[in-house]
């Protein structure tokens, strides 16, 4: 299946995504996304960077938390950043980004879907993905 296949069936197709966004999480290249929908390298870098912003300190807030994320020039507040996994919200919409060993999955769902089944669904790309190898 191409890049773009698994965007537009895999994430879209669900009916719980409505854009997404596939690049590589080193090299931070586009490998697919919805018409649209794109993420300049700044962005792209600042999620990165959340996968692995940690601190011994038990009082420290990782900056997505503090600072929010942009994505697409528009402003998320982070309401869950794991090693992982990034859920932010901007009223009822939402972005779920999740990272495979060597893909960024960049989703965003529309108001009227809640976060959990958006999750869901990029969840069970990025698993695949990962059974993959990517």
């Amino acid at each position: 299946m191409s890049w773009q296949a698994y965007v537009d069936q895999s994430l879209v197709g669900t009916g719980n995504i409505d854009k997404a966004i596939i690049c590589g999480a080193t090299d931070k290249a586009t490998w697919a996304a919805s018409p649209g929908f794109s993420l300049p390298a700044e962005e792209i870098q600042i999620i990165v960077d959340s996968f692995t912003d940690t601190s011994s300190d038990p009082n420290y807030v990782k900056k997505v938390i503090r600072e929010g994320v942009k994505v697409n020039g528009e402003k998320y507040m982070t309401i869950e950043s794991t090693d992982e996994a990034l859920k932010a919200k901007k009223g009822k919409e939402g972005l779920i980004v999740i990272k495979t060993k060597q893909a960024l999955l960049i989703a965003h769902h529309p108001a009227d879907i809640q976060t959990p089944p958006a999750f869901s669904s990029v969840s069970e790309l990025a698993n695949y993905l990962i059974g993959v190898g990517y």
